[in-house]
């Protein structure tokens, strides 16, 4: 391992920034070429993947961010690589890593490739990416089984293991990823591309350290590092002092369906110092609710990241800026072998959470909740090559509106940032197809700014499948903020339209689909910010001409009047102000 010594040349301003700039391209490329050389769609369509170059000590450098839980999840994985292979690791290696609890990974479908970089014989960085896998086994196709009691029922754990040596491969790895997967050559093709774009970022670096030299690339290393943290506590530093405290619920942990999930942070504030403590949490859950304290880590620091300064230059100096505390044995610091596998949900409600409870401290940036995020998968064998297929899909929601602005429709939120697989993609390599795709009336919640709306996504499944959904807020909406309303809860039902119809918990696994079955998902709204009645009622009736809000809801929510005509409704502005002053009024007695 490379050793710090303060005998290092240091770069100038200048180098610095080109440096810099280059680490943010050396990423980006290598994002890049995973996403042209994935082979399933959660890759190349939904993105489901993040590269990380980090130094020879795990500390990230730098990060392409489409996934943010990663700051987290990335030095937790190549630690876990060091402490299993420290004196070991050489030239060409390149090293597997899934398991939750000895590495950092989420789950285990999300697989990181770890490669080494030497230069002048020394171990100087490691080039990374974490991609989700369609399919690492486990009793249901998609190996994200909602009624998981251990992390046993959630498919293949693979420990720091050894991928390649010399740059050559060991196949018995990859025969046995193969022979634990309904879709081995899509899970096999995405690891490769994972490593190609490893290969690739160790080229570019190298070249970075030629040009420059190693003494002040890796000083450049350190000192972009020192940047963040100065820059992340010089802002937290203007904040006011004191002890903060907010909690959310998560529906449920797909085992026990009537118990909501308690998520409480308590935030303190001193100076430039702030600690998340997180320890009144709920006790870890029986089913797959639970989180790794690499995640809690990941999800304070998207929060500050979002506060601070959207655009700093991601590096672990940021995860120096803050502590965290969590309880052994609760939900977010569970103990072996507790299921992990639906962990989105949780990781949603301690972003929300954390944006209440600092909502009280910078005022000026706070939100209300999101709709969270979800999965829906299929699995089962095509129609026309009679091969196994899982059909794995993230949808979005409704955005939480802002104390400037409304919230987004029909996106991902929070930490999650990956996009929904087009319908041309889906109907041509799955056998469904999409009967709706739309945004839902009336979904966000009301607000002097309005919560984003929800999604409806209705499909046709044409052959025998298999059916599992990890979802959130379907019973508990997302709250709003600041007298704004909640968001509509989210649904899943099976043939809707027939008599028969059956609506599935938001956590639920391998629901027996037939040919000809449909089902329909119904994705939350976001909530309000700030009263309705305060909104301006010509956006109202934007919203009702655009089919973001109805006219019912316009009065019932909004307090606003509008009246038919030939070229659609239009205000009246006496009435309007007539019903706000009696609402206004009624709401003060």
């Amino acid at each position: 391992m490379l050793q710090r010594s303060a005998s290092l040349g240091r770069p100038t301003a200048i180098e610095l920034e080109v440096i810099r700039a280059s680490l943010g391209g050396i990423v980006q490329e290598m994002q890049n070429s995973l996403f042209r050389t994935g082979f399933s769609t959660i890759i190349r369509e939904s993105q489901d993947a993040s590269c990380a170059l980090l130094d020879a000590n795990a500390a990230v450098i730098a990060q392409h961010v489409v996934l943010p839980l990663h700051i987290g999840a990335f030095p937790a994985c190549t630690q876990a690589v060091l402490r299993a292979f420290s004196g070991d690791i050489a030239p060409g290696d390149a090293f597997l890593i899934n398991d939750p609890y000895e590495g950092g990974s989420p789950h285990a479908p999300d697989m990181a490739v770890i490669t080494p970089l030497f230069f002048d014989d020394a171990l100087v960085a490691f080039c990374a990416s974490i991609a989700h896998k369609g399919d690492i086994g486990g009793p249901v196709p998609g190996s994200c089984s909602g009624q998981a009691r251990e992390v046993f029922n959630e498919g293949l754990q693979l420990p720091p293991v050894r991928y390649q040596r010399n740059y050559l491969p060991f196949g018995d790895v990859e025969r046995i990823i193969a022979a634990n997967s309904r879709t081995p050559e899509l899970v096999l093709g995405d690891i490769r591309g994972q490593l190609g774009s490893a290969r690739l970022g160790e080229r570019r670096l190298a070249t970075l350290l030629e040009k420059f030299g190693l003494a002040k690339c890796v000083a450049a290393f350190d000192e972009l590092g020192g940047i963040a943290e100065r820059r992340m506590r010089a802002i937290i530093k203007t904040w006011k002092d004191g002890v903060f405290e907010a909690e959310r619920y998560v529906d449920d942990d797909g085992v026990e369906l009537s118990k909501p999930v308690r998520i409480h942070v308590r935030v303190e504030k001193a100076g430039d110092a702030i600690r998340f403590d997180f320890t009144a949490s709920a006790d870890q859950t029986r089913g797959p609710a639970n989180i790794r304290p690499p995640l809690v880590q990941a999800a304070c620091a998207y929060a500050l990241i979002s506060l601070v300064d959207p655009n700093i230059f991601i590096t672990s100096g940021i995860l120096r800026s803050f502590t965290v505390e969590t309880r052994p044995s609760s939900v977010l610091n569970p103990r072996y072998p507790a299921p992990v596998n639906t962990y989105n949900p949780t990781v949603h409600a301690v972003v929300d959470a954390i944006f209440a409870a600092l909502g009280q401290v910078v005022p000026e940036r706070s939100r209300a909740d999101g709709c969270g995020s979800r999965s829906i998968i299929l699995g089962g064998r095509g129609t026309n090559t009679g091969s196994s297929y899982v059909q794995y899909e993230i949808v979005g929601g409704g955005a939480g509106a802002r104390s400037t602005r409304d919230g987004a429709s029909g996106t991902t939120v929070n930490q999650s940032n990956a996009k929904i697989a087009p319908v041309e993609i889906i109907e041509s390599e799955f056998p469904t197809r999409l009967l709706a795709f739309e945004l839902i009336r009336d979904s966000g919640g009301a607000g002097k700014f309005r919560g984003g709306l929800g999604i409806r996504r209705k499909y046709l499944n044409l052959t025998e499948a298999r059916f599992s959904i990890r979802s959130t807020k379907h019973v508990i909406p997302a709250e709003g903020y600041a007298d704004g309303l909640p968001g509509r809860t989210g649904d899943i039902r099976i043939n809707p339209d027939g008599d028969g119809w059956k609506r599935l918990p938001s956590r639920y696994a391998d629901y027996p689909l037939k040919a000809g079955d449909v089902f329909e998902l119904e994705t939350p709204g976001g909530g309000g910010y700030g009263d309705p009645l305060t909104r301006d009622p010509v956006s109202v009736l934007a919203d009702v001409r655009e089919g973001y809000v109805s006219v019912e809801a316009a009065g019932r929510d909004y307090g606003v009047v509008l009246v038919a005509g030939p070229k659609g409704p239009s205000l009246d502005e006496e009435a309007t102000q007539r019903l706000r002053a009696a609402r206004s009024k009624a709401g003060a007695a």
